[in-house]
């Protein structure tokens, strides 16, 4: 993986791959990011992770973190279509997205998304797209999203509580339409 220390003036940040000796860092960092999907009852299994699910995650993913001096402070995971739990599109799919409250409004998060399209997204996996599922009735997560450059691409009830909405974000214009062409069959 390429070097991924940025140095600022708001600190040190770095970007590195998260491994299973990682686990209870993760769980207190999406435990943290995820209090206010909790409190608005949004039933996200990140938002209800324990120790066994972060593991069972981290074994079956690949997570990312964004650590500013040392301190985990924005966190990604990339589901693949290969693995246990795929996306709905054949495509990388994205989940587990936080960023912990004391580093919020700091842009942290796309940082961190801006990072992991460019060096792992396209740099290595040369995905034409990528996914990722959110709920309807949360009341920021849609707008966020396509402020990040995703739309919408569908919907389903998957039997927990809310409308999943689908949206996918163009990484490679050239080689997309030919994937959609070839997925559509």
């Amino acid at each position: 993986m390429p070097d991924a220390t940025r140095f600022t003036t708001a600190g040190t940040w770095h970007f590195r791959a998260l491994g299973l000796e990682d686990a209870p860092a993760f769980l207190d960092l999406i435990t943290a990011g995820y209090a206010a999907t909790r409190a608005l009852g949004v039933r996200f299994a990140a938002a209800s992770a324990d120790l066994h699910s972060v593991r069972e995650h981290l074994e079956a993913n690949a997570a990312y973190v964004l650590e500013v001096d040392g301190r985990a402070a924005s966190t990604v995971s990339i589901r693949y279509p290969w693995g246990n739990n795929p996306g709905p599109y054949g495509l990388p799919h994205l989940g587990w997205f936080a960023t912990h409250p004391a580093y919020a409004r700091q842009g942290l998060g796309t940082r961190l998304l801006n990072w992991l399209e460019q060096e792992i997204l396209i740099g290595q996996l040369h995905t034409p797209a990528v996914s990722l599922g959110t709920a309807r009735e949360h009341p920021w997560l849609v707008e966020t999203y396509q402020r990040l450059g995703f739309f919408e691409t569908g919907e389903a009830n998957l039997g927990k509580g809310h409308l999943t909405v689908y949206m996918q974000k163009i990484l490679n214009p050239q080689r997309y339409p030919l994937w959609k062409k070839r997925n559509a069959l």
